[in-house]
């Protein structure tokens, strides 16, 4: 890595001599290997195994690379570059969606995703720059003479503004506009070696820890690396080794303690088994997602399922996300009476994804609900879930956006929120969670959730349906994700989907059984569930946050940045 900078003043040479030399610049390849980094880490997420460690790798070198930039402009392009190149590449399946299936125009629909992928990369780039601040990094245009002679030598305050502005992006971006953390850096460490941090942080804590542990590495390696580069001078060389060996040793030493931890903490046991193990069929219907709404579509999509769930007894069966494409209070009678009849008669628990709505006693429907609705043996009532965080363009249209949305041909686009903490759905004695489509990418949510309940979840659902993306990366990376929410809350997590992937995973994260995408299937398992809270189910993502700001306010007021500005007036009064 060529012309790297410093974190500190050299001896000798005061700061506005040095400012008032031209900066040096970055070559535009600079940016293109940064980009090239970030499409290299989509092969850290799903379906790679094991894809934890390659992440970190990737980490190391990007940290590395970052440290090459000339002040916090050039950090936030290299860490904007970076983010492009990770999301134009792991979210690529979002053309499928709007081409394929949404009717929008090949152009328009690459268009999109290109100007997507440009705003989340805004938050790595933000990241970046506000690390170069806290990390002072950025010298209000220092010079080359200044910059390019020096190595960049990693302060312990720069790894931990690295790790926190990173975690404070990831955490925007996950807020920011109702929120998208998919690929998030914490879930490619589901495999990896950094997921024992999930119970206690969550995603966001994951992902702070492994910028910690990237930034501590290039803290121990950089000196040496420099130190081989430079001409040989034994003597200097012997005064220097043991100097250098005693800096890089202890950051070294926190980073493989750290790796440790998260191979160790696993064997900490957050939850305790609870109620009787209970069977489960989760359901997969393969229902083309251009027949879904269509007449005959319907129709045959709710006499498939009336055969799937009524064809073996379970004490819970869960179909897809609105595999009932129909209004609840429209519901065949057939179906109905097949059902209830059937929950009567074996003891079985229905979950089926319908449509919700209320109507007015002038006969209109109002309130269209994305909902899942439950049969309980033996009872008249009829449970009802309202999914809560909405899809942008899919459930809700954002202000301003009414033009894009016509340009695609996907139906009830605008529904309404049910409530964010709702009842849990009882399966003999034991409550279950439930959750539609992509709210299972909330983590923190879903720890509310069981931290609000009356009665906590120790089984968590989720109803989807991924048809919307074709054969794609998006299933694997879904179920990644799902993974996720089971090691950050110690709790089992059940996933029907349309098309894949249908799977059960327990509490510790393990995938218990899985279907075959794109195949129609039921995926019988016995589930065991927990109760007990873990660290991140008690505080969410408040704990990342906090010490995060804290580190963060701590580096603004006292980074070596500020005591350079500092000494540099200083020097000017004195001059």
């Amino acid at each position: 890595m060529a012309d790297p900078i410093t974190s500190s003043s050299r001896r000798g040479v005061s700061a506005p001599a040095a400012g008032r030399a031209r900066a040096r610049t970055l070559p535009r390849w600079h940016y293109l290997v940064a980009l090239v980094a970030g499409a290299a880490n989509t092969l850290s997420f799903a379906p790679t195994p094991h894809g934890g460690w390659l992440e970190l790798a990737i980490f190391v070198f990007f940290f590395g690379w970052l440290t090459r930039s000339t002040g916090w402009k050039s950090a936030a392009l290299t860490g904007g570059a970076f983010g492009f190149g990770n999301f134009v590449t792991g979210v690529w399946w979002l053309y499928v969606s709007m081409h394929f299936y949404g009717g929008m125009p090949a152009p328009l629909a690459g268009t999109a995703l290109v100007l997507f992928s440009l705003y989340l990369a805004l938050y790595p780039a933000l990241a970046a720059g506000i690390w170069s601040f806290c990390a002072g990094h950025a010298r209000n245009g220092a010079s080359a003479t200044f910059a390019a002679d020096l190595p960049f030598s990693p302060t312990w305050h720069g790894a931990l503004a690295f790790a926190s502005a990173w975690a404070i992006g990831e955490w925007l971006r996950g807020t920011v506009f109702t929120g998208f953390p998919w690929l998030a850096s914490g879930y490619a460490q589901v495999d990896g070696p950094l997921a024992g941090f999930a119970p206690l942080a969550g995603v966001y804590g994951v992902g702070w820890v492994l910028a910690l542990v990237a930034a501590l590495i290039v803290q121990a390696l950089l000196p040496r690396l420099h130190r081989a580069r430079k001409p040989r001078d034994p003597a200097a060389d012997s005064a220097d080794v043991p100097r250098s060996a005693a800096h890089g040793a202890l950051p070294g030493a926190i980073a493989l303690a750290l790796i440790a931890a998260g191979l160790l903490l696993p064997l900490a046991r957050w939850t305790t088994p609870a109620n009787a193990p209970l069977t489960v069929r989760l359901l997969q219907g393969d229902v083309k997602q251009d027949m879904k709404f269509e007449e005959a579509g319907v129709r045959a999509a709710i006499d498939q399922y009336q055969q799937m769930i009524t064809s073996k007894p379970a004490d819970l069966i869960v179909t897809p996300e609105t595999a009932i494409p129909v209004l609840a209070q429209q519901l065949p009678t057939p179906f109905a009476a097949a059902v209830r009849n059937f929950a009567d008669s074996t003891g079985s628990a229905i979950l089926f994804g319908a449509i919700g709505g209320s109507i007015t006693p002038e006969g209109r429907v109002v309130d269209y609900t994305n909902s899942l609705f439950g049969v309980t043996p033996g009872s008249r009532d009829i449970y009802r879930y309202d999914k809560h965080h909405l899809v942008p363009f899919g459930e809700f249209v954002p202000w301003g956006f009414r033009w894009f949305v016509n340009l695609m041909n996907i139906p009830l686009g605008d529904f309404a929120r049910g409530t964010p903490v709702q009842k849990s759905f009882v399966v003999h004695n034991q409550p279950v969670a439930v959750d539609i489509c992509y709210e299972d990418i909330f983590g923190e949510e879903i720890a509310r959730t069981i931290r609000e309940s009356d009665t906590p979840a120790g089984v968590l659902v989720n109803s989807t349906n991924l048809a919307w993306f074709g054969d794609t990366i998006a299933l694997d990376q879904h179920l990644q994700i799902a993974r996720m929410r089971s090691l950050e809350t110690g709790r089992p997590m059940l996933r029907a989907t349309n098309t894949g992937m249908t799977a059960a995973i327990d509490a510790n994260g393990k995938v218990l059984g899985k279907l075959t995408p794109y195949t129609i299937d039921s995926l019988d398992v016995t589930v065991q569930g927990t109760t007990g809270r873990t660290p991140y189910v008690t505080s969410g993502n408040n704990t990342v946050l906090a010490v995060s700001l804290l580190l963060l306010a701590f580096g603004f007021a006292f980074g070596p940045g500020t005591t350079r500005r500092r000494n540099g007036q200083s020097e000017n009064n004195t001059h």
